[in-house]
């Protein structure tokens, strides 16, 4: 049987060019963005391995983590040596590795934002220029110390000891209260958290708004990364700025009439299963007697951290 099949379709790619010649596809900065916003959808939202972990904080109450959560990043906010910080991270990195997550992956996250966030905010600080005190590295000697409106640049500008300890000790609270805030979600399902916020008299009303928008917020991202591919795959060639613009602007009054009635679908769904002005969340359950001995252990060791 002949072979119908054009030529192009059943050549490879660098048979399709001349010998030699070689063409390299670049991403677009749009495309590149978007990749970045499907890979944190895909982790943020999807919560792979929360509900199905085995390690120390998987098996406690939401409620119990949500106040550990609160106490403990009080407890940060509140100590101003680096000490009790440096404790606190070793007493957090010791429940993270009973949680059976993965250090590596964990802690890489929480390192470059201490470090975007954290270090490079509050390093000038670490100059005598700003936090003047016992000069123990210097870094530029000029001829005179000068006067610039309301600091005084001394004469060698360096690292004091009060300013290193001023970033060390920011730093460490960064990522303290980074670390607690990403053990409880890495821990917990969004949902659960919600419900455990009743436990401080929330509405319930106001938890089934956060709860609609956290879920909304994800699915208009993926929304928009589809309609993006989709133009994309249709194109041949470079598109000139006003077409890009004019499509910009069709796809947002597309969107905001896609969300219309998007909320009068989700809202006549909710009127059909008996949805009547009134929120009732399920309730959670009971606190077990490992979650009371947990409870009562982070609250021994918070006053402890908080007596140092």
């Amino acid at each position: 049987m002949r072979n119908k099949i054009p030529g192009f379709l059943l050549c490879t790619p660098a048979q399709a060019h001349d010998a030699g010649e070689r063409v390299t596809q670049r991403s677009s900065y749009i495309e590149k963005g978007i990749g970045h916003l499907s890979e944190m959808i895909t982790t943020g939202y999807l919560n792979v391995g929360q509900e199905s972990g085995k390690g120390f904080f998987q098996k406690l109450d939401p409620r119990v983590k949500v106040i550990f959560l609160i106490f403990f990043v009080v407890i940060v906010s509140l100590k101003r040596h680096v000490f009790p910080e440096a404790v606190i991270a070793l007493f957090i990195f010791l429940l993270v590795a009973s949680s059976r997550i993965n250090l590596a992956q964990f802690y890489k996250k929480i390192a470059g934002l201490t470090f975007v966030f954290g270090f490079l905010v509050v390093f000038p600080s670490a100059f005598n220029i700003v936090t003047p005190g016992e000069l123990i590295l210097p870094v530029i000697t000029l001829s005179q110390p000068y006067e610039f409106i309301i600091y005084n640049i001394p004469e060698e500008i360096g690292l004091t000891r009060q300013g290193v300890d001023g970033v060390m000790m920011l730093c460490l609270r960064m990522m303290n209260s980074l670390t607690i805030s990403f053990l409880v979600i890495y821990t917990t399902p969004f949902h659960r958290i919600i419900k455990a916020l009743q436990v401080f008299r929330v509405p319930q009303a106001f938890l089934l708004v956060i709860t609609l928008s956290y879920k909304y917020i994800f699915i208009f991202a993926k929304t928009v990364e589809g309609m993006y591919f989709a133009r994309k795959s249709r194109l041949v060639g470079m598109v000139r700025d006003g077409e890009a613009r004019i499509w910009v602007a069709g796809r947002i009054a597309h969107m905001f009439r896609k969300s219309m009635s998007r909320y009068e679908e989700v809202f006549r769904a909710m009127v059909a299963r008996g949805f009547a002005e009134e929120v009732r969340l399920s309730d959670i359950g009971e606190l077990t007697t490992m979650d009371r001995l947990s409870g009562s252990f982070f609250l021994l060791a918070g006053i402890f951290l908080l007596w140092m």
